[in-house]
């Protein structure tokens, strides 16, 4: 039976437009996305099976395009969707940002920030830039680095504070491994560019530690 046989209550769209986006399961979301199934298997099945062929939804999310291509009822139509559907969700949050004072949405910049750096395979080291009532100029990843570790450069970070005009900064790092626990590395390179912005009367307000969970150094007291 197809899914336009099924009870209304019972269909993914009609339910969403019910209930709100939130009662619908994974599977239920995926399938609106896929909107059509394969050959033989609805939309809602082709959902569920490709969550167990992922392992969930984060790694379908983070998957390489070859990863993504090569299963069952995707493609490159579907991936390109997919991209745009992530970037449109990062923008959304950015503005969000962007309207009010960092240090009083901390949940919306962690939210962002993992949109940003959760799926990377190795570090990325970024920087939210804030005015002097710390609303975000601007975001910018700076350093790339290896599963182990990025190097971070100090003068360039001075160098984009002023650029931007910044007068305080969050930086933000991702852990691949997905633990989120700072490294006695993390707390130094934390210490040197506080070192180097407090030259020139930037303040650093937190160094945010991007894994399954975020990580606060200020709420730590690491700062």
């Amino acid at each position: 039976m197809s899914i336009i046989d099924w009870p209304a209550a019972e269909r993914p769209r009609e339910k969403l437009i019910e209930k709100g986006a939130e009662a619908l399961s994974d599977a239920e979301l995926l399938a609106i996305f896929l909107r059509t199934g394969v050959q033989g298997v609805s939309a809602v099945e082709l959902a569920r099976k490709l969550l167990d062929e992922f392992g969930g939804l984060k790694p379908l999310l983070n998957a390489s395009q070859a990863e993504f291509c090569q299963s069952r009822g995707l493609g490159q139509a579907k991936y390109a969707q997919l991209q745009a559907v992530l970037e449109m969700a990062r923008r959304h949050l950015f503005e969000s940002l962007q309207h009010g004072d960092a240090l009083c949405s901390p949940q919306a910049t962690r939210r962002y920030l993992q949109a940003q750096l959760q799926g990377y395979p190795h570090e990325v080291f970024a920087v939210l830039f804030l005015d002097n009532r710390n609303r975000v100029i601007r975001f910018e990843k700076m350093f790339y680095g290896t599963i182990d570790g990025a190097s971070v450069y100090p003068r360039e970070v001075v160098r984009m504070a002023i650029k931007h005009n910044a007068a305080a900064v969050i930086f933000a790092h991702n852990h691949p491994s997905g633990v989120a626990e700072p490294s006695r590395a993390d707390e130094q390179i934390t210490q040197r560019l506080k070192d180097a912005l407090a030259l020139i009367d930037v303040r650093v307000l937190d160094h945010m530690v991007v894994g399954d969970e975020v990580v606060s150094f200020a709420e730590r007291g690491l700062l």
